[in-house]
């Protein structure tokens, strides 16, 4: 009988798994140097809605203006992180951004690699969105490639580091170290190979933001804080030499990602991904032949 109740609470209790990612077994982040503010990035626009605090940068939204900053060298390829903490509450209509762009460079036919929060009502998580932009496909008739998934911890009540690995042959976003998606370049039409530069901001995109735009931006709840450190930028810029390799979010310095590490993005798209583009009927798959297979 002991045996019986013993069997029942272990089923019954919940497991460590359904909450939690396993451990990804490697951690990038550790591998690169963390960066000041001012050593690598410039405000971009919005100065008035930024301030520094011990290289902590916090940036701002209200009615008057949101705020933006850009890296001062533009990458080949490399790693991209920051730790970032965003505003509880009312924040429908606002998007909290790390992302890679040329959109300077090239507008109307710009690259772009997006981390981006999406903001929330009461009660309800935020989405965190993941979007590549190839060539111009974020300008004019959009062909977004979005990943959108509900985290596995509150992102507002502490600091968590989200990076971006970009390099020839792969783009792999994690979150605390674990991978939650892998874009591998399957042609070169499908994947972003000019120089890119690090931005973030905060904005008003009440447009599309929050349930496709049911819920706006409400100022009443201003301002919208987001706070960033840790910054961590690595990697081949486009002035260094050629011969500058890649760097990688595995061991293998090759690029991809080991079987432990895999197993942990599996986990995170099996139980917190609520969005994936390639799996939406509604979506024109012809322009999204990495889908394919």
């Amino acid at each position: 009988m002991a045996l019986f109740l013993f069997v029942i609470l272990i089923l019954m209790a919940p497991s460590s798994n359904a909450y939690w990612p396993p451990s990804p077994g490697y951690w990038p982040s550790s591998k690169f140097r963390s960066l000041s503010f001012y050593k690598g990035f410039r405000n971009l626009w919005g100065p008035q809605h930024q301030s520094l605090d011990q290289n902590a940068l916090t940036i701002w939204l209200d009615r008057t203006s949101g705020s933006g900053f850009k890296s001062l060298r533009p990458f080949r390829s490399g790693y991209f992180g920051a730790s970032i903490k965003v505003q509880p509450g009312y924040t429908a209509g606002v998007i909290t951004a790390f992302y890679l762009s040329n959109n300077e460079a090239h507008p109307g036919f710009h690259d772009e690699v997006d981390i981006e929060f999406l903001g929330t009502t009461f009660g309800k998580p935020y989405t965190l969105q993941t979007n590549v932009y190839i060539r111009g496909s974020g300008d004019g008739k959009i062909v977004g490639r979005e990943m959108k998934l509900h985290l596995w911890f509150d992102p507002t009540k502490d600091f968590h580091h989200y990076a971006i690995l970009w390099s020839p042959k792969e783009i792999i976003f994690l979150v605390d170290d674990v991978p939650i998606r892998r874009y591998p370049r399957k042609s070169d039409a499908t994947f972003p190979l000019r120089p890119m530069w690090l931005y973030g901001s905060i904005w008003d995109a009440s447009s599309w933001a929050t349930e496709d735009g049911k819920y706006k931006a409400d100022y009443r709840y201003q301002p919208f804080v987001a706070k960033y450190s840790n910054f961590k930028a690595s990697g081949c810029s486009s002035y260094a030499p050629r011969w500058c390799h890649p760097v990688s979010a595995s061991p293998y310095p090759s690029g991809g990602l080991t079987t432990q590490q895999n197993s942990a993005m599996r986990w995170v798209q099996r139980y917190h991904m609520v969005y994936n583009y390639c799996q939406d009927p509604k979506r024109d798959h012809t322009l999204t032949p990495e889908c394919w297979g």
